[in-house]
């Protein structure tokens, strides 16, 4: 996707009306504040703000709403990020006795972007994205929300069009925003299946007995493989395409797998996984884990982990395409962006917010 009709050089004018006229400062206000039950809740949040030319503006916090909406009208920022609720005001951080600042809460987030899943899509390549490659948001969109509602039991989820490459999740229960630094990792670890760097052929190791999580997963990768990966993606096309594939594969059936017709060959072997599954004892699953390889959902772990760890905030502008933020309901996000329709609306990014 190419974003040669929008000069970033229009910011500076745009930016101060979108502030005026279109941020939703009341409903942003409402979220970040929840109800108000707890004391100092959005006063003692972080915001972080980046200015023109890349000026970085860390511990920013506000008493109220109007505050907020005045200093951001004010400072016009190209992004805004959001942090953690801390034990004392973010602005008046320095003059806290060193040790007592303190990250206690903020929703468990994560972030997944398209630039991860480089080694397994052939259209496009870092920050480009198009309607083909969209299809693997669309597949973690389902897999996670569904883990995340029924494994978890969390039902206040947020997910946010990052603005260019890729989804962001808000979990936005009381308990997810409570949980620690260990408690985050150990979620964000239950839903990381794809694992290992450049080096390692094979990220996905299945065995017996396969986790009922991992079941749920496959079902949701089993509905976009064969369009997705085999007929746009074209992963048994190519050459080069196809011995990554086949590397995944015991040595002992690649005798049999000469087929040249893409199709065919996927269903020789999952054929050949099959026969596998019934003549040993150890468990065959090689052909979901070439799906799970480049289907599955890839979480940068780091971001989920950290209780002050930043994450972009919705409805800020993303400096280098432009988008902005327009609400959305869950089952419309779902449907536009398995079609990737919403790039015909460009410079919006979509998110539901599903307080139900």
């Amino acid at each position: 996707m190419s974003y040669s009709d929008y000069d970033p050089a229009c910011l500076p004018d745009l930016l101060p009306l979108y502030y005026r006229r279109l941020f939703p400062f009341s409903q942003y206000y409402r979220w970040l504040n929840y109800g108000g039950v707890q004391k100092n809740y959005f006063q003692n949040r972080e915001f972080s703000f980046t200015l023109k030319d890349d000026i970085y503006v860390r511990y920013q916090s506000f008493s109220t709403q109007n505050e907020l909406e005045k200093e951001m009208q004010k400072m016009n920022p190209y992004k805004i990020d959001i942090g953690a609720v801390y034990s004392h005001r973010p602005n008046q951080h320095n003059t806290v006795k060193s040790g007592s600042f303190q990250a206690l809460e903020k929703e468990l987030v994560f972030d997944i972007d398209m630039t991860d899943y480089d080694d397994v899509r052939t259209c496009c390549s870092a920050a480009d994205i198009c309607s083909k490659c969209w299809t693997l948001m669309t597949i973690a969109i389902h897999i996670l929300d569904r883990a995340l509602r029924e494994d978890f039991g969390f039902q206040h989820l947020l997910w946010v069009y990052s603005g260019r490459r890729g989804v962001h999740c808000w979990v936005c229960d009381e308990a997810a925003r409570k949980l620690s630094a260990a408690g985050r990792s150990a979620v964000a670890e239950y839903l990381s299946l794809v694992k290992g760097g450049e080096e390692t052929v094979k990220k996905v190791v299945l065995t017996d007995p396969i986790h009922p999580f991992i079941s749920a997963s496959l079902e949701v990768v089993e509905k976009y493989f064969l369009e997705y990966a085999v007929q746009e993606q074209d992963i048994l096309g190519r050459k080069e395409c196809v011995d990554k594939v086949l590397a995944l594969v015991p040595e002992d059936i690649l005798f049999f797998l000469n087929v040249k017709q893409p199709e065919k060959l996927w269903k020789m072997i999952k054929n050949e996984a099959k026969n596998k599954q019934g003549t040993v004892k150890k468990g065959q699953h090689f052909e979901k884990e070439i799906m799970l390889q480049y289907c599955y959902p890839r979480l940068d772990v780091n971001v989920s982990k950290g209780v002050n760890h930043l994450l972009k905030s919705p409805f800020s502008v993303h400096p280098k395409t432009g988008d902005y933020a327009l609400n959305e309901q869950k089952g419309e996000l779902l449907r536009k962006s398995g079609k990737f329709s919403f790039f015909k609306l460009k410079h919006f990014f979509f998110f539901f917010f599903s307080f139900c």
